[in-house]
């Protein structure tokens, strides 16, 4: 499922959309090999027969039953995990059946910190937080791909985003001047 634009606001633009590590595949990708490997064996060892048919059958469903739990499943996970970063905030949005969105405000942003095991920097992932001003605090987004660019790239946008909504030196002291001669504060935008 594709992340949708509906949801941005008129001057918001995504600067990174990003899935999990495709390490998150690994495992599901191994189940439907060993599955096929379990039916291949089995149709060459089995007897022919009865038996042999049934047997086949029997291994076939089992197969089936684990490829749909260990790798359709979490393929459609990974699928519909989604981390959106624009110039206003980022999005965390997942589930297959049942949807959890969470917008952080780049202006709420305290903090961010990138974590990497010694396995995720050979893979080029790792765990990034996010720190936010608000009663949910921390929000720990897991393997996640280039995480130290990621991190930069989530500096420069908290950056601009700061800049953008704060005064400039020279505003300041139009504002000021305009204070002290009695004019009504006037938006400097």
């Amino acid at each position: 499922m594709a992340f949708p634009e509906d949801v941005l606001s008129a001057d918001e633009h995504v600067v990174l959309h990003l899935h999990p590590h495709w390490k998150a595949l690994i495992r599901p990708v191994l189940v439907v090999a060993l599955a096929i490997a379990a039916v291949v064996v089995g149709a060459v060892l089995l007897p022919e027969g009865d038996g042999g048919t049934i047997g086949l059958y029997v291994i076939a469903g089992i197969g089936l039953a684990l490829v749909l739990w260990l790798s359709l499943w979490p393929f459609l996970v990974w699928r519909t995990t989604h981390y959106l970063f624009t110039n206003e905030r980022v999005v965390l949005q997942q589930g297959v059946f049942h949807l959890d969105r969470r917008d952080i405000p780049l202006k709420r942003v305290n903090d961010h910190t990138m974590n990497q095991h010694f396995v995720e920097r050979l893979l080029g992932c790792g765990t990034l937080t996010i720190e936010s001003a608000g009663e949910r605090g921390q929000t720990v987004l897991n393997d996640i791909p280039n995480v130290g660019q990621v991190q930069t790239k989530l500096y420069e946008l908290v950056e601009a985003d700061h800049d953008k909504h704060s005064l400039g030196e020279d505003e300041l002291r139009e504002v000021l001047a305009d204070a002290r001669e009695g004019k009504p504060l006037r938006d400097p935008s």
